[in-house]
């Protein structure tokens, strides 16, 4: 999704910057905080990667233009100002210099974990050694990972009902897990189920 240069407060600052936040358009963990001006914005939206304006540099630069560590541009939307930038993207291994997914040490929200999963399965699905169970369970196709999500869902009930609330907890994490797996496997993306979501909220 783009965004209208026009409707953003660009001269509230003297030298034309608007700082962007970064956030992971997958997982919905905040990456970065970086600053653009007008030419960044146009050439991160064009061009699909993510570009800010380095002011020790005084010049435009792709996040990754060195270390390969890029950002594919999602979506950008502002705040109700007009002042601050929000950037939705996919990063390309880690975002701090550091080595770390994100340039904040914080920890890890209940909803980033349920991204991570299902980032983790994708990786594993891809790039897994055959001996993976999750690589196994997708070459099993419906019957096999169906039958796990069935077995995980009954013993989930089973928990709540006569097991106590930390097996109920750990059964639950049995069966999301298995879930995204058979999402996976049925090519459906986490974003595509939020979207129905959204659309059962409205």
């Amino acid at each position: 999704m783009t965004l209208d240069l026009t409707t953003l407060a660009w001269r509230k600052n003297p030298d034309g910057f608007l700082p962007a936040i970064i956030q992971d358009a997958n997982v919905g963990r905040v990456l970065m905080l970086g600053y653009m001006n007008q030419e960044a914005l146009i050439q991160t939206q064009m061009t699909g990667f993510v570009t800010f304006y380095s002011r020790s540099k005084k010049r435009l630069w792709k996040k990754g233009e060195t270390s390969g560590n890029t950002l594919s541009f999602v979506s950008a939307s502002s705040d109700c100002d007009g002042d601050a930038l929000l950037i939705r993207a996919i990063p390309t291994g880690p975002t701090c210099h550091t080595g770390e997914q994100s340039c904040f040490s914080m920890e890890e929200s209940a909803l980033e974990t349920l991204g991570n999963l299902a980032e983790t399965i994708r990786q594993r699905a891809e790039n897994s050694s055959e001996g993976s169970y999750t690589r196994l369970l997708l070459k099993g196709g419906i019957g096999a990972y169906g039958a796990k999500v069935l077995e995980e869902a009954e013993e989930v009930v089973r928990a709540a009902r006569d097991e106590g609330k930390q097996r109920t907890i750990e059964e639950a994490a049995d069966v999301l897990y298995h879930l995204f797996v058979l999402l996976r496997g049925q090519g459906i993306e986490l974003n595509e189920v939020a979207e129905e979501l959204r659309d059962r909220r409205k």
